[in-house]
């Protein structure tokens, strides 16, 4: 493990996360400066410019640090260089967190553990990145198609149901999966699985009720929260 978190943070990992980076920074400065000379067209002022620049940085705020709770867990697998790499990119911290396990188990071993050689964590790396690579492909390709695409799905309540499902199979799937893993190892894990379980409904039923919508976004990482308080208090 201490070979592996040396080559994760490494000089060349983050040279390289430091070039991704400052792609995206370059583009969201370049959408702000277009967006800003196009404000004129829409009969946007200057102020209201501003204004509304300054109310999309604060509504980040909250997604952001739901994404920072996952991050600092995973940057004690992975690394800084990677997580600040993965996190700017696709901004996902869920699937991340699972393609990283994923890649890890693949390799025959779990993140974190003593098993978790460089091959993991390389192996690990390439599951984040072409498991992310198929978003920036389709947003690439077929963005210009993707409101035709809706028209048509959206024409049958039966399409729009029918993929929810799907979608929302998936994730279970995938989560399911990571979960069981964790259970078979002993009576503890269960416990900490059971009630991260029973808490994540608690907390959508919450921001439904109470309509604060930060709620789902912070659930991810209020769930970590959890698991550890309960994992600690049960050794």
């Amino acid at each position: 493990m201490a070979e592996t978190m040396k080559v994760a943070d490494s000089l060349p990992m983050w040279i390289i996360a430091m070039l991704v980076v400052g792609t995206v920074i370059f583009q969201a400065v370049m959408f702000i400066r277009i967006a800003s000379r196009a404000s004129a067209d829409v009969g946007m002022t200057k102020s209201e410019v501003r204004a509304a620049v300054r109310t999309g940085a604060i509504s980040s705020l909250g997604p952001s640090f739901a994404i920072i709770i996952v991050a600092i867990s995973l940057i004690t697998f992975i690394g800084n260089p990677v997580t600040l790499m993965r996190i700017g990119i696709v901004g996902s911290a869920p699937i991340e967190t699972v393609g990283a396990s994923l890649g890890a188990q693949a390799a025959g071993a779990d993140l974190g553990s003593p098993e978790f050689s460089p091959q993991a964590f390389t192996n690990a790396i390439w599951v984040m990145t072409l498991g992310g690579m198929g978003w920036l492909l389709f947003t690439a390709l077929f963005t210009k198609s993707l409101g035709k695409m809706e028209a048509r799905v959206a024409k049958k309540k039966s399409n729009v149901t029918l993929m929810k499902a799907v979608s929302t199979a998936a994730m279970i799937g995938a989560f399911s999966y990571l979960g069981g893993s964790e259970m078979v190892k002993g009576v503890n894990e269960s416990i900490v699985f059971v009630i991260a379980f029973l808490v994540m409904p608690v907390i959508l039923w919450a921001s439904n009720r109470f309509k604060a919508s930060w709620l789902k976004e912070w659930s991810l990482g209020l769930i970590i929260v959890v698991g550890i308080s309960v994992g600690y208090i049960l050794l």
